[in-house]
């Protein structure tokens, strides 16, 4: 029987899947892929501390993530004190290790970033004086950003003996209507960084899988340019699930859930599978190329318990080879 690393790396490629290959965290042996953080985001008795040293604060009836209390770097002086975590923690590979040991070598493994690139400059700087500074201050900020680039390299540098099939990264660029900022600008200081990556993370024999929340259309084709191999808009109504497949299936695979703004949350049945099969329709229609996601924190959200069955059971049902 095929094994979950096969099937994946088969959608990744087009390389004709059997069916759908699924990312389903309620239950890791039904996943066949599997995130096992690398970066310790969420520390401390209750995960309010960052090894990136901001503290992680909540607004109420916040069950997500959060936001940092406050900019570590509130001036440019600060960068020059300022050190990056250790890449080569001998516990960085802790879980990892075990989970490769709870689930074998079948699984397609992800070493999850959490966060990473321009929001963790973002979360050190402050959002808006990061993006005001790329302006006002285009030298710190490159600075900033070969600091927060050049750990992640070190890190990926290590992750293929642990047993890595890819990296995964999250890096937010879109509100709901634009990128936060122009894509000219994107490209000037960002596109070459990510490139430098990708090529890296290749080099290591690894996929790099990319979140990117928002509207991001107008970047796509610079992913695609680089090497991307997977690709997560976590709202891919946003970008428009017809026109991305007009425009870009059968160049990168998507990794994409139903939309977990509107039909994942508040969706009837019906809706959940109708717009499964649009996702598969029109993003899986090469030979491959569509990952079905069933994201984590969609109850927190507000979904139904039961929209995350509906959810997985679409993903299953809604493609034949």
């Amino acid at each position: 029987m095929i094994t979950s690393k096969e099937l994946v790396k088969q959608a990744v490629q087009f390389r004709g899947p059997e069916r759908i290959p699924l990312s389903y965290p309620y239950d890791l042996t039904v996943s066949d892929i599997v995130n096992v953080d690398v970066v310790r985001n969420f520390m401390g008795p209750n995960k309010t501390s960052s090894e990136w040293g901001f503290q992680w604060q909540h607004l109420e009836n916040d069950l997500l993530m959060g936001q940092p209390k406050e900019a570590i770097l509130k001036t440019w002086d600060d960068l020059k004190r300022y050190r990056a975590p250790d890449p080569y923690d001998p516990a960085r590979f802790d879980a990892m290790r075990k989970t490769r040991a709870e689930l074998g070598d079948g699984k397609y493994y992800k070493a999850n970033f959490v966060l990473t690139g321009f929001t963790v400059m973002a979360f050190l700087r402050g959002f808006s004086e990061t993006l005001e500074d790329m302006y006002l201050e285009r030298e710190n900020v490159e600075r900033l950003a070969d600091l927060v680039f050049g750990f992640e390299e070190e890190v990926i540098k290590l992750l293929r003996p642990q047993g890595f099939d890819a990296v995964s990264f999250a890096d937010d660029w879109g509100t709901q209507e634009s990128l936060f900022i122009s894509p000219k600008l994107w490209r000037d200081i960002f596109k070459p960084r990510y490139k430098r990556q990708i090529d890296l993370v290749h080099e290591c024999g690894l996929d790099l899988y990319f979140h990117c929340c928002g509207y991001i259309f107008d970047i796509i084709p610079d992913l695609i340019e680089i090497g991307l191999d997977i690709l997560n808009p976590g709202q891919p109504n946003i970008n428009g699930i017809q026109r991305m497949g007009d425009s870009f299936s059968g160049k990168i695979c998507f990794a994409c859930p139903v939309s977990y703004q509107t039909t994942g949350i508040s969706g009837t049945k019906e809706q959940i599978y109708r717009e499964t099969k649009e996702l598969v329709d029109c993003l899986g229609n090469h030979n491959g190329g569509l990952i079905g996601i069933i994201p984590t924190d969609v109850v927190g959200l507000g979904a139904r318990p039961e929209n995350i069955d509906y959810m997985l059971d679409a993903f299953r049902t809604s493609y034949k080879k």
